[in-house]
């Protein structure tokens, strides 16, 4: 739903009375949900087939359920908390407490719209694609390896042993050793590495599955991947404080996926669970004996 409104934004591709569409209904955006197309055209001196013809450029297929998309833009808006700045979320003149609440909505507000973003059909497919994966193999940078390696230490409670290479020239071994009974999943907020760009290519010749999690609706890595989850922030690629609402939501849909991959085997994981808390806190593993 989010995705709308970005597409609405970004104008990719729109002519020049397309763009006069976007503009009006992105002004006037709690106004569409039970707005009637006929209006809609004389509000923007435009005609029916321009704005099916607009509606169907951004993957849907007429005015009704691009209507019922922007109802679920303005359902998420009004029930997120006061927008703050992804890219400066707080001032120089900003109390401790402002700081601290400013970040809270920040982080809330990412979720949600994060959340908003995911579909339920396309979580299920990836987290089946690391299910079955004999090894899987995580590829990542900067601040979004701290969330890969989030994600690597969680999936050793349920005793799979993600590989993350540890440093750059790595990444290439890494990506020689993986065969099709394995997965590559890359987190790249940008998705415009090169070097992954190629390793994509590398793992679609070899049929071998890739999961791709980025913010970038345009990134060219898209096309190579057997699997993409965007999640579309409003964040700067450089001008910011930092890369708060990229990370939360990568954060939040790696902390997903391990929680769909534990529920597939709950009763077992919850069992080995008991078992290895047993021998770490009271058995020959405790750091107490």
């Amino acid at each position: 739903m989010v995705q709308t409104l970005t597409k609405l934004k970004d104008q990719t591709n729109f002519t020049n009375t397309e763009m006069r569409i976007a503009d009006y209904i992105i002004q006037n955006i709690t106004k569409i949900p039970t707005i009637y197309i006929e209006d809609l055209a004389k509000l923007t001196y435009t005609s029916h087939s321009t704005i099916i013809r607009l509606c169907k450029k951004m993957g849907y297929d007429g005015f009704r359920s691009f209507k019922d998309a922007i109802s679920g833009v303005v359902y998420s808006q009004l029930h997120l908390p006061s927008e703050v700045d992804a890219n400066f979320p707080f001032k120089q003149e900003d109390l401790t407490m402002d700081i601290a609440k400013n970040m809270a909505n920040l982080t809330i507000d990412t979720i949600k719209k994060t959340l908003n973003q995911l579909d339920e059909d396309l979580l299920q497919s990836v987290a089946e694609i690391l299910f079955k994966s004999k090894h899987i193999f995580l590829f990542s940078r900067g601040d979004s390896q701290v969330r890969a390696r989030s994600f690597q230490n969680k999936l050793v409670k349920i005793n799979r042993f993600a590989i993350i290479s540890e440093e750059y020239a790595d990444e290439a071994w890494n990506a020689s050793n993986l065969t099709p009974k394995d997965c590559a999943l890359f987190l790249s907020y940008s998705g415009t590495s090169p070097q992954y760009k190629r390793m994509l290519q590398h793992f679609s010749n070899k049929k071998i599955p890739t999961i791709l999690i980025t913010g970038n609706t345009e990134s060219d890595l898209i096309k190579l991947t057997t699997k993409t989850i965007v999640v579309v922030q409003e964040e700067y690629d450089f001008v910011k404080v930092g890369t708060f609402a990229s990370q939360v939501a990568f954060q939040y849909v790696l902390d997903t996926l391990y929680s769909i991959l534990y529920a597939k085997e709950y009763s077992s994981n919850l069992e080995k669970l008991k078992e290895k808390q047993s021998l770490i806190q009271n058995g020959i593993l405790s750091e107490e004996l």
